[in-house]
């Protein structure tokens, strides 16, 4: 079973709920299996990486891990914050539109 979500890789989105409330960033990734996006500069963990060459040292680097899509939503442009998203259907184009003002996101 396919599920459609209304999030989509590019989006901008504000983070509702966990350590990272009230940050917004770039979808990176969305996961339709298990119901998880990455955004770009939220939930970053450290992660050691081995050396690639001889002679090199290894380092750590932050990685954005994925969050579940209910913990973030997504961001309007003109409203300028996190709104429920809604479909208009002009023909045979779906549209995604913003609840508050009805800006077409």
């Amino acid at each position: 079973m396919t599920m459609k979500f209304k999030i989509k890789k590019g989006d901008t989105v504000i983070m509702r709920r966990g350590k990272d409330r009230g940050k917004s960033g770039k979808v990176l990734h969305v996961n339709f299996t298990t119901s998880r996006i990455s955004v770009e500069g939220v939930n970053l963990v450290k992660k050691h990486v081995r050396p690639k060459r001889q002679g090199e040292k290894g380092e750590s680097v932050s990685v954005p891990r994925s969050v579940p899509i209910a913990s973030v939503a997504l961001m309007c442009g003109k409203c300028g914050r996190g709104v429920r998203v809604s479909m208009k259907v002009e023909g045979k184009t779906r549209t995604r539109v913003c609840r508050r003002c009805g800006n077409a996101l």
